[in-house]
């Protein structure tokens, strides 16, 4: 039984192949699909070593099989049919049923052997023409098809000598049996002794946010001083934040009218439990950057607001204010391969629509069940977005895909089945068998399927990902991808993508922190000038220092211009066209400083990020993402971190004014009480306000690294009210500035507002 996927429920099945050595364009070479043996012709622009998508019809035998029934099947495990190869080849005919899978031309059964009860007999395997020492050829032998490596000293016509492993209890060998008890050898394995495929239907539940969006209410307001034509500015209806455009014939101090959806005004007098983000949002009004609805087409946008909660306007970068928030422009909308380009734009720009559609085209979710949902607490988010993706699963009896990958080539054969499937089969229920392996994945394998999967893809040895050089337990796109995995690195960064969609869609965890920004980009978040302290702290605090140098900048002789350094080779990248000719001045720091931060939050891995958000938004709606902050998203991708007092407090160091009492002073006993008296979720939040990363070493707080990658523990930094009113942290060394609060109910007012504003980039100094 070979790898590969099969949507169970339709008249074929997709798999994707690899042609095998020597094989040139035009010729005919066998292949499995699942259990059936096929032909494909090579078409004339591939080579060997590239993958082919074909499509092979499904025997009745296996439909009526998928369905559950556990019943033999005779003749349909060793099938041989044509079919033709290139970008998803058609069969050419109907599937002949052989009894006997043949062993290959090349294989011959070692004579008069002894075996040992439950020994497997050896073979003589001849190496083909054309194959290399160190390379793979296939072979089939008593109805498996094998993967042999060529020994470095062989060469054709030379033999080696194999002995294959037991064939599987659904396989059916050379003597024309079957082996084992029932259940058919089709690609997913069917349940051995009769039993039934387990039916776990997902949960089909009526949006309890529904309200008509038909219905209009008309508002009044006056215009804000300061306000000029033409100009946004923000109000509060209902507890939702919505943009208003001044109009042209307007002027400050003039009242107008606009109508708003009675669903979105009533949207948050549920009398359900607001988020304490929500809760601090509706109580302080300099909120920094908030997701705003435009009153005119209703879809999402990033506002800022200033001191005086007016809508920021201003266009000059700026290193404390400014932002940009990734926009994904899509240029064809294929079933099976979308494409698009990702880019840093304005906030403004980066509007994200508040509706989402059903198969059958109806409105599934509207503006007002996402700012509904935006405002409910964190457990309450989670099972909001769980039901509605229920409600975009496509249902059992419409088709489910059953997954075949053999552990020794798991990332390899995921990959190639993943991304053989259509977005519409990406929402479809998964089955898994690991080939060769017991087992029925009543969720188990699932589960196994996606942490081995996802730790393998963040391996920094596979080259997909580095470490990033500030927080050891978070993971950066490599820019030199390429490099490790020449021919499809993009291909696994869309993969990836999918697969961390699916896990969100599934309920599913991943097994890997990825960077603040690339949660913000998933998101389509601000990203803001501090963001880049959190990648590269020398980098951030040398643009910083251009500030200070004033007029004598010109003298220091930097263009705009990037160095790249790959394997010894530097590489000279422009940030702006033809900046190697441009100079940076004073005058221009401000536009340098802005090119060097999109350079290297987007520009240095575009390709790469590109592909992973196209791959995400397969399975996930972008709407979707918009209930959640940075933070949110990290611990629904990676789970609630399991989180030990104890030992959080036993190797934490103290410091400053705190660096004589340590734990015994009493602004640090009040910390560590209310701390003790958090969620989950908080204490959650709290270190990722602290170290960046919601994650915990395996070895416990007394392995937590700093930038450097050594041990920098968990650090409480006492400062003077003077210096800071609010806490502050610094990620690149694990600390926390704790001010000398006077009471302990400041110290918690003021500590939950910091780790909890944190996501919304406003600076509460």
């Amino acid at each position: 039984q070979g790898p590969g996927v099969v949507s169970v429920g339709k008249n074929t099945s997709t798999f994707r192949v690899q042609v095998p050595p020597n094989v040139k364009p035009g010729e005919e070479f066998q292949v499995y699909a699942g259990a059936k043996i096929v032909k494909v012709r090579c078409p004339r622009n591939v080579r060997p070593g590239q993958s082919l998508q074909i499509s092979v019809p499904v025997d009745p035998a296996d439909r009526a099989n998928s369905n559950g029934s556990g019943n033999s099947r005779e003749g349909s495990a060793g099938s041989t049919s044509d079919a033709k190869g290139g970008g998803g080849g058609m069969l050419g005919g109907p599937p002949s049923l052989p009894d006997i899978i043949p062993d290959s031309d090349n294989v011959s059964k070692v004579p008069n052997q002894t075996l040992a009860p439950g020994e497997q007999p050896a073979y003589m395997v001849r190496i083909p023409e054309g194959v290399r020492g160190g390379t793979q050829f296939p072979v089939t032998i008593n109805g498996q098809q094998l993967m042999v490596t060529c020994p470095n000293m062989a060469r054709h016509p030379m033999q080696v000598r194999i002995v294959p492993p037991p064939p599987p209890k659904n396989a059916r060998g050379m003597d024309g049996r079957q082996n084992g008890n029932g259940g058919g050898g089709g690609p997913g394995g069917q349940l051995n002794g009769g039993g039934q495929l387990p039916r776990r239907i997902p949960n089909r539940v009526l949006n309890p946010n529904k309200q008509s969006s038909d219905k209009t209410q008309m508002f009044e307001v006056v215009v804000p001083t300061g306000v000029r034509p033409g100009q946004p500015f923000a109000l509060l209806a209902g507890g939702v934040r919505v943009l208003v455009t001044c109009p042209k014939n307007a002027i400050p101090g003039k009242t107008i009218r606009f109508h708003l959806p009675i669903g979105l005004v009533n949207a948050n007098k549920d009398g359900g439990p607001k988020s304490k983000l929500a809760e601090i949002k509706l109580s302080y009004d300099k909120d920094g950057w908030t997701r705003t609805i435009r009153a005119t087409d209703m879809k999402f946008q990033w506002t800022r607001f200033d001191t005086d909660g007016n809508v920021d306007t201003r266009n000059r970068f700026d290193t404390e204010r400014s932002a940009y928030v990734r926009k994904l422009d899509w240029e064809a909308d294929d079933d099976r391969m979308r494409k698009g380009r990702v880019s840093l734009v304005t906030p403004e720009k980066g509007v994200v629509d508040s509706k989402i559609k059903s198969a059958n085209g109806t409105d599934l979710v509207t503006f007002q069940d996402i700012a509904t949902a935006q405002n409910k607490n964190y457990e309450d988010k989670i099972q909001w977005f769980q039901d509605t993706c229920a409600q975009l699963c496509v249902e059992w009896n419409e088709g489910h895909m059953r997954m075949n990958v053999r552990r020794d080539y798991l990332l390899s054969d995921s990959m190639e089945a993943v991304m053989s499937l259509s977005r519409k089969d990406l929402r479809k229920v998964w089955r898994f068998e690991f080939i060769g392996e017991a087992g029925i994945d009543a969720g188990g394998l699932a589960r196994e399927w996606f942490e081995l999967v996802t730790e393998e893809v963040f391996d920094p040895d596979m080259g997909l990902w580095q470490t990033s050089a500030t927080n050891q337990m978070c993971m950066q796109i490599n820019p030199a991808s390429e490099i490790s995995c020449p021919d499809d690195h993009l291909i696994y960064f869309r993969f990836i993508g999918r697969v961390m969609g699916k896990a969100m869609f599934d309920r599913q965890l991943v097994k890997g922190h990825m960077v603040k920004h690339m949660y913000k980009h998933i998101l389509g978040w601000p990203i803001m000038f501090n963001d880049l302290k959190d990648i590269d702290e020398e980098y951030y605090n040398s643009l910083k220092g251009l500030k200070d140098l004033g007029a004598d900048l010109e003298y220091v002789g930097i263009d705009f211009t990037a160095t790249e350094e790959t394997l010894g080779v530097k590489q000279t990248v422009e940030l702006i066209p033809n900046g190697a000719d441009v100079d940076v001045t004073q005058e221009n720091l401000p536009e340098y400083i802005e090119a060097c931060l999109k350079y290297r939050m987007l520009g240095r891995y575009e390709a790469q990020v590109n592909e992973l958000l196209l791959g995400f938004f397969d399975v996930i709606p972008e709407p979707l993402l918009t209930i959640f902050d940075f933070q949110e998203l990290e611990l629904l991708m990676c789970g609630l971190p399991s989180i030990e007092m104890e030992d959080w407090k036993k190797h934490t160091e103290y410091s400053g004014e705190y660096d004589r009492d340590g734990p015994n002073h009493d602004v640090c006993v009040w910390f560590w009480e209310v701390v003790s008296e958090y969620d989950q979720e908080l204490k959650a939040r709290l270190l990722q306000f602290v170290t960046g990363t919601s994650g915990v070493p395996a070895k416990g707080f007394g392995s937590l690294q700093g930038n450097d990658g050594n041990v920098r523990k968990f650090t409480v930094h006492g400062v003077t009210l003077e210096t800071c009113v609010y806490p502050r942290s610094h990620t690149c060394f694990n600390r926390i500035d704790l001010p000398l609060y006077e009471e302990r109910e400041e110290l918690e007012e003021k500590l939950k507002i910091a780790i909890t504003m944190a996501s919304t980039g406003f600076d509460i100094e």
